[in-house]
């Protein structure tokens, strides 16, 4: 507020002191003014600093309009106000926090990437709750649901940045990371069919995978 201060007080103050054609053709008056109010505010914001400009412009967002950042940084991670949600938002916190709180920023934005792929795809639930909760061949897409232990948040601050991940994803952030994978395995694991899909990436203790597209 303190630079759009001083932008409206240099601006104010320029204005006065401008000179400008007498002439009769309005336009070139209009004109003469415009150029000058220009002038004067290129003036005006030459004197901020410059990482404050951005710091107000990272600010404006549209509303309605996702955020079209997401940093892969725990640092920036922590800037961002505590998240919060629905129950899709839950299910992917816990599922971040249960299947990849140990790995890096990336590692947890990759596993939020699958669940995500998979919630848009025809050959699997249409909600995120529905695809982490998901079964099949006798057992569990998402081991921690079936695993047999209590599914118990003893780590808050883990499960903190594992919300605020679930919630810029669920906004929309960009899904750059993984190509498109709808399925991980630790890089230990060698599923049955790990040979038959894509590998598009290794992030972590994880390697990630594309299924085939349906014919």
């Amino acid at each position: 507020m303190g630079a759009a201060l001083a932008l409206i007080v240099l601006s104010s103050a320029a204005v006065a002191d401008v000179t400008v054609s007498q002439s009769n053709d309005p336009t070139a008056l209009i004109e003469g003014r415009l150029s000058a109010l220009l002038t004067v505010e290129h003036q005006a914001l030459g004197q901020v600093d410059p990482t404050r400009i951005h710091a107000l412009a990272d600010a404006v967002t549209a509303p309605g309009q996702p955020s079209a950042e997401a940093r892969h940084d725990a640092a920036w991670l922590a800037t961002l106000p505590e998240a919060s949600g629905d129950g899709e938002w839950q299910c992917l916190a816990q599922a971040l926090y249960f299947e990849a709180r140990g790995e890096s920023i990336k590692g947890e934005f990759a596993v939020a990437e699958v669940i995500l792929n998979r919630r848009d795809s025809p050959r699997y639930p249409a909600t995120v709750c529905g695809v982490v909760n998901q079964g099949g061949n006798g057992g569990c897409q998402f081991s921690y649901t079936c695993d047999g232990y209590a599914d118990h948040i003893r780590e808050p601050e883990a499960f903190a940045l594992a919300g605020k991940i679930a919630r810029l994803m669920l906004d929309d952030a960009p899904r750059d990371l993984t190509l498109g994978a709808t399925h991980f395995a630790t890089r230990s694991a060698r599923p049955v069919w790990a040979s038959h899909f894509a590998r598009t990436a290794a992030i972590g203790a994880h390697v990630f995978y594309r299924q085939p597209p349906q014919t």
